[in-house]
């Protein structure tokens, strides 16, 4: 299927896409969202927002009933524009902080709290939910949305599921091209804890390595990044056709 080939009559389209770290599911999700006119939901941007307002609260993140409140309390705020994604709390953008290596090493203490899973779950489906409108930036057309556990805890009823996978050396290279501009050997192993100890941590409560039954599995080990988004577009077409 070509860019933006998805028919207008199709009613609110639900795109998800899991896949662990350095797999590429953020900005395939980004571009596939784009092609459809789809709105683009970043949940794990959700999990970031949450360990940011807690450290700027001076909330311990092993204290978990203080960390679940206050994530029940934040003042969250998702710009869905695949454009120009957003995130701000309080009014506060902090779409560039919730990326910087502090928030990394610490958002798998707060993305493995069972509380904040089920109070950040309710948020990422009503944000879904918001997109079946017509009056949602969308226009009623729906939404991409990406995260750990989208394709079997938040949206296990979207009508297209994708686990978007690679191997282990190609996800360090791109993550270690992403947070350092170069994929030599110190940079991948600079970057090897934060991949494979986030996947780890996660994979305690969310599996996100094997596809569930009725998820399509994108490997996009030896794709490039034009080339997974258009497999990407391909299962899409594949599944509304079979809907």
């Amino acid at each position: 299927m070509e860019t933006g080939e998805l028919s207008t009559a199709v009613p609110a389209l639900v795109v998800a896409i899991d896949g662990p770290s350095g797999s590429g599911k953020s900005s395939v999700s980004r571009a596939v969202a784009k092609a459809l006119g789809l709105a683009f939901l970043d949940t794990g941007a959700t999990y970031r927002a949450a360990t940011w307002w807690c450290l700027e609260q001076g909330i311990a993140l092993d204290d978990t009933a203080a960390v679940a409140d206050a994530v029940r309390a934040m003042p969250l705020v998702l710009g869905v524009d695949p454009s120009n994604p957003t995130v701000s709390v309080g009014g506060t953008d902090i779409g560039a902080a919730i990326r910087e290596t502090a928030i990394s090493a610490a958002v798998s203490a707060v993305a493995t709290n069972l509380e904040v899973r089920a109070e950040l779950g309710r948020l990422q489906r009503a944000a879904i939910d918001a997109e079946r409108d017509p009056s949602s930036w969308s226009g009623g057309r729906g939404v991409v949305a990406e995260g750990r556990d989208i394709t079997t805890v938040v949206a296990p009823d979207a009508d297209v599921r994708v686990l978007l996978t690679a191997s282990e050396e190609a996800r360090l290279a791109r993550r270690a091209r992403d947070v350092h501009g170069s994929d030599d050997a110190a940079a991948v192993e600079a970057t090897r804890d934060q991949v494979l100890r986030r996947d780890a941590d996660d994979s305690t409560v969310v599996q996100f390595h094997v596809a569930a039954d009725g998820v399509v599995t994108v490997d996009s080990s030896h794709l490039d990044f034009d080339q997974t988004v258009q497999v990407v577009l391909d299962v899409v077409a594949s599944e509304v056709a079979r809907a």
